[in-house]
């Protein structure tokens, strides 16, 4: 078969179309957290492990619940969150304005299967642990929730309160 300009010029577009819809649908896409250079956030920014001032874990259950869910960190804070899913279905923790999860939550339904790549948010499996290091370099409430479509409609949510220095 020989191709036309007109057919090679809508193989093209369709590639295009396919590629970039499949590198969405795969989580490679930003976080909308709006990152600076440094990785800086409205929330903050990742942290270095060797700098944190401590370990929290967080478990994340099939009760549709983080324990803990409402956390006290100080500004400028590192902390090493250790997550834990002890469910038997895939739970995530995803760290976030209220503005940003509810956006991120909308893309969730549209592609459930997405992976994250990014360092804020964690993903896994039943029975698997991760971890999260986060630095706290904004005074206020930051939010944090299973975005996993049912999971955060069934009060799957927590808050960081960032006190001030």
């Amino acid at each position: 078969m020989k191709f036309t300009r007109s057919m090679t010029s809508r193989l093209f577009a369709m590639l295009a179309l396919a590629t970039s819809g499949a590198a969405f649908a795969s989580g490679n896409h930003a976080s909308g957290h709006g990152h600076d250079e440094d990785g800086e956030t409205a929330i903050g920014k990742p942290g270095v492990v060797a700098k944190a001032s401590r370990i929290i874990t967080i478990e994340m259950s099939d009760k549709m619940r983080f324990t803990p869910s409402d956390l006290t960190v100080e500004k400028d804070e590192t902390v090493h969150f250790v997550v834990r899913n002890t469910g038997q279905v895939k739970h995530e923790l995803s760290l976030g304005t209220q503005k940003e999860l509810l956006e991120h939550l909308e893309q969730m339904r549209k592609f459930p299967d997405m992976e994250h790549d990014e360092p804020g948010k964690i993903t896994l499996e039943p029975g698997k642990q991760g971890e999260i290091v986060w630095q706290f370099t904004q005074a206020g409430v930051v939010d944090f929730a299973c975005l996993i479509p049912g999971h955060y409609e069934a009060g799957m949510k927590g808050t960081i309160k960032v006190g001030r220095k």
